[in-house]
């Protein structure tokens, strides 16, 4: 027998807030995050604008000033995520059996920051002056593999690196792992920091990102007609999973149940995604099939909704292949219109949101919907929350490579 598995603790670091409280409501209330770039001189990029994390304090989240310097902003978000989460979820580590408890927390990119400012002191002073900490600060596994120090946490622990999926994929190998016993407790989703000169200027070069830049606040705007690219984003989501057997015992508050995973591979091009739709509706079928459940049980899909011109006709499309019919009454919003494109971290931050939605009986809506593109047909819950019942939900990821995740949470009944 499977084990059930539930989800007891929230936390986030994003562009709209730095707690769940502020995060869920800016998303509810359609507060975006996207602004004009300062974390670095964006003249003379064709993209200036981004939705960067604001008001972060490390220490704040009790990284000491010597962490912060052997830590990029990637591996500070998610021990501050990690942080909110394990509070929030009740859990007393003294208590516990800490070689069941695990970490899995997805990446995309890692630290580019520290590649660019090391590689400028390899070029100006030489190899012996590069810092002992720039491999361990760029590589993305030290994520979780710092919120497992911190918390001495030594079960299962990994990074997934699958691009714009890595969120949701830690999050359903985290499902995984509970319901085959190999942990009782496991602090999953993805994180991300690399808002720098290199990443900015290699999507521009790909023409994937908004140069909405004297309007940032309307720039991330998915599945609407006038929409011309991503905006990038910064942050991390992490959630705290269990088996409902440990949580049971500790008389834990449960949030929700993950009940479905999952994924797929396009095979088709590096960052397009296949223009039939076919490997992301396999991934919301299977995800449908782990659950046991009919598409007419879905209330709400959390879309990858990316706001470019691809992503949101093909995604769409996909819907509508694996739900049918039902694809036209069901919710879809795309929270991305508030936070931005979190890249590796968008999973984990999209995740939260589902947990939340099912929670308040709150859909977030998708903002800066203005004009509606005959090839994106869905009901968007444009630019105003709808409050509702909210059963189950879908949480869907697509990254470069052709990667697919999708996951569905429900609300919780014993």
């Amino acid at each position: 027998m499977k084990k059930r598995v539930v989800i007891t603790g929230l936390g986030v670091i994003s562009p709209v807030g730095n707690d769940i409280f502020s995060f869920w409501e800016s998303l509810k209330e359609g507060k975006g995050g996207v602004g004009l770039t300062t974390n670095f001189d964006a003249t003379g990029f064709d993209s200036r604008i981004a939705a960067e994390v604001k008001n972060f304090d490390p220490t704040y989240h009790g990284i000491s000033l010597k962490e912060i310097k052997r830590t990029a902003k990637f591996v500070q978000y998610a021990v501050a995520a990690a942080k909110q989460a394990i509070e929030s979820s009740g859990l007393n580590l003294d208590q516990e059996d800490r070689n069941r408890i695990g970490v899995i927390i997805g990446a995309g990119i890692g630290s580019l920051h520290t590649i660019e400012e090391e590689y400028k002191i390899l070029l100006s002073k030489g190899p012996s002056r590069l810092s002992p900490f720039l491999i361990p600060m760029l590589i993305v596994n030290e994520a979780s593999g710092l919120v497992a120090i911190v918390h001495g946490l030594k079960g299962p622990n990994l990074c997934i690196a699958t691009a714009c999926a890595s969120g949701s994929h830690a999050i359903g190998d985290a499902y995984r792992a509970i319901l085959y016993g190999d942990a009782d407790v496991i602090v999953t989703g993805g994180t991300e920091g690399c808002i720098v000169p290199t990443a900015v200027g290699g999507f521009c070069a790909l023409k994937a990102l908004s140069t909405r830049n004297d309007a940032p606040e309307k720039a991330s705007r998915p599945f609407d007609r006038d929409r011309d690219g991503f905006v990038m984003a910064e942050g991390c989501g992490l959630v705290v999973l269990e088996s409902l057997e440990h949580a049971r015992k500790r008389n834990a508050n449960i949030i929700a149940e993950i009940v479905g995973f999952g994924m797929t591979c396009d095979a088709y091009h590096i960052t397009a995604p296949d223009p039939d739709g076919q490997g992301a509706a396999a991934a919301m079928i299977l995800a449908l099939k782990d659950a046991r459940m009919n598409p007419e049980q879905i209330s709400y899909i959390n879309a990858h909704g990316t706001s470019t011109k691809l992503n949101d006709k093909i995604e769409t499309l996909s819907m509508k292949k694996a739900f049918g019919q039902y694809s036209k009454k069901i919710m879809v919003s795309s929270t991305k219109s508030v936070t931005g494109h979190l890249l590796g971290a968008a999973g984990g931050v999209e995740f939260v949101a589902c947990c939340l939605a099912i929670k308040d009986g709150v859909v977030p809506p998708t903002i800066n919907y203005d004009y509606p593109d005959p090839d994106c047909d869905l009901d968007y819950v444009p630019n105003i929350a709808r409050k509702t019942e909210v059963t189950a939900c879908m949480s869907n990821s697509l990254g470069f490579g052709g990667h697919n995740a999708s996951l569905i949470v429900k609300k919780f009944i014993g």
